[in-house]
This record gives C-alpha cells, structure tokens and sequence, in this order.
C-alpha cells in the first residue's frame, strides 16, 4: 500500500496531521507512507521513521506552476490513497491530480465531489469537544478504526545534542513561546514579563520562537529584571526546540505552533486562550496540560475561528483578564 497525506498550511496544523502518520504505520506496518507539506515545514519531518518520503511545495515560488509540477510528480507514483486534510481548492488540485486509486478528504473542500470519500468536518462545542487530530483521523477511520492516535514528532540525536548545547547549566528550567503569528492569540508581552517576575528562582528560563520573535524575546529579558533568563529565539530548529520543550518542567505558550509540539512530544504544557476557543479542536494533548483562559463573560468572544491582527473592540479583555496567578507553577 502507498499512502499520501497533504497538509500544506501551518506548523501547527502538520504536526496535528501526523497523527495520520501513526495510525497509518500501526495498521499498515509495511506501507509507503510519504507527506506533502509547504516549503519551510519540511524541517519538521526530517528523519522522521515512518516516511518515506516528503514532498515539498513552495506555495510562495512560481505557486502555480509548482503546484502543476509536483502533481506530475505524484501521479508518477502511484499512490493507493491520498489523504486530503484541507479545505483549499490547491490541495484538492493536487488530490484529484495525483490519480491516485482513492482519495478522501474534506466535505469543505471545493473539489470534494471529486474525491472518493468525503468526510464532513464538523466543530464541537464546550460539553462535546471534537479535537482537530479526531477530525483528521477521521479520513483514515474505514481504513483503520475509532482510536485515537497522537501526535508525534522524531527529534534525531544531532537535534538532542544541539538543543543540549543551549542550555548554560543544568538547572531545572521552562520554557516560554511568548509569540503569535496573530495578535489576538499573543499573550501581552507585558503579562508575559509579570509571569516570569513569579516563576520560582531555582528555574532557569527559555524563551523560544523564530528569528522574527527575536526582538520581543530581548526586550522580555531586557525589562523582566530575572537572573537565568535566555533569549533563544532564532537559535533552534523546530525539532531542537521540541527537545528542549521536552525536558522542561513547565511549558507555557499561547494557543499556536509550540502548543502543539508540546502535545507531540507530551511535554508538560499550559497552553493560554485569548481570542479562541479550546473546543475549536486545538487544545493540547499532552499527558500534563492545563487550560488558561478568562473567567470574565465576554460577549465578543470569540471574534472568529482564528486570530485576528488586532483587537476588533479595541481592549482586548480576553487576554488582559488573564492573571499570572492563574497558571501552573513548575514542581
């Protein structure tokens, strides 16, 4: 069997899809199991076990002609299934191009009249939450069967001794993913700052994010008046900084990529909510995981299924609410 998984979106959404992965290898130890993903995540899956191969699509460069290019590709290979879990017209190109014998994905998807199985994608609710990792697996469940697989990602040695070689001491430690992509996910900085005044002195502290997150990193250590505090945002791969998260006894990021590479590593996480909601699906999965959200009534909340690059009312309460005494002390 030769199976293809698609999730050309964001870090966090591809580390979510590998729950595919696993599934897939614990019922078909003997498949081909390759991924297609956009180009700069690919560094999430390297020398990952259970893939052969990864397929990467540079939606920022010639993103059409790439797209027509790597469907060549993969009608080349022949592949039993493809595995769709977008809902983007480009991904169902790329599904329905790849003239694989059956395809599934989304009902959402604009071409998924064309796929052979099409799976509704459905939100839960507060007291029924359906997590994004049940809805993706629920395009492998005929296939496989009602279980729930994790999350996981495959850090190599060279990650371990790379992410080992950042850490000054061996003081216990957290780590902090104070950023966002999106304003209205982002913790404030200066909330952030407040926390890290109150995290226990036997810690040390890691601040991690991207080369972008640099600046706002610095500035953190620069006015948080904290010994044993590093800025190592820009320093690590995505799969150093999961070693790290790892070995962390507390991880504290906002509901965005580090969340989820806790989840995949079930690293200790308390994962912050501003402007959205847990039971949109991307709760953490990790065995130890806290929630942290406001307890204020918030009519405007949520101002949308995903984050927003400001406030839309202006004061930003679903964040401002938020105490430091509401999250969890390292032990």
């Amino acid at each position: 069997m030769k199976f293809l998984v698609i999730q050309t979106a964001f870090i966090g959404d591809v580390i979510l899809a590998t729950a595919i992965v696993e599934k897939l290898r614990r019922f078909y130890p003997g498949a081909h199991i390759d991924f297609l993903l956009r180009k700069g995540n690919e560094k999430l899956l390297a020398g990952h076990p259970h893939l052969r191969n990864v397929w990467v699509w540079d939606k920022k460069k010639d993103k059409y002609r790439g797209l027509w290019q790597i469907g060549v590709r993969l009608r080349e290979e022949q592949y039993d299934w493809v595995l769709n879990c977008q809902r983007f017209a480009a991904s169902g190109l790329l599904t329905i191009g790849s003239g694989a014998g059956q395809t599934a994905g989304f009902a959402k998807n604009p071409l998924s009249r064309l796929f052979t199985r099409r799976i509704p994608h459905q939100f839960g609710t507060s007291e029924q939450p359906i997590h994004e990792v049940e809805r993706n697996l629920g395009l492998v469940r005929h296939l496989t069967d009602a279980t729930l697989a994790l999350p996981r990602l495959y850090p190599t040695p060279a990650d371990v001794a790379a992410s080992q070689a950042m850490r000054p001491n061996d003081m216990p430690y957290v780590c902090i993913a104070p950023s966002s992509v999106w304003f209205t996910k982002q913790y404030p900085r200066e909330k952030w700052i407040e926390l890290i005044r109150h995290l226990p002195s036997s810690h040390a502290v890691y601040l991690l994010g991207g080369p972008d997150d640099q600046p706002a990193c610095a500035d953190m250590v620069a006015n948080a008046g904290r010994a044993q505090l590093y800025n190592l945002a820009g320093r690590l791969s995505f799969l150093e900084s999961a070693v790290l998260m790892k070995g962390a006894a507390m991880n504290y990021v906002n509901d965005s990529a580090p969340l989820h590479i806790a989840s995949a590593m079930d690293a200790p996480v308390a994962a912050v909510f501003c402007s959205t909601l847990p039971e949109f699906g991307f709760a953490p999965l990790s065995t130890q995981r806290w929630i942290i959200e406001t307890r204020e009534r918030l009519p405007c909340r949520p101002c949308g299924l995903h984050g927003r690059a400001a406030c839309p009312k202006g004061h930003f309460a679903c964040a401002e609410s938020i105490d430091w005494r509401q999250f969890p002390m390292p032990e």
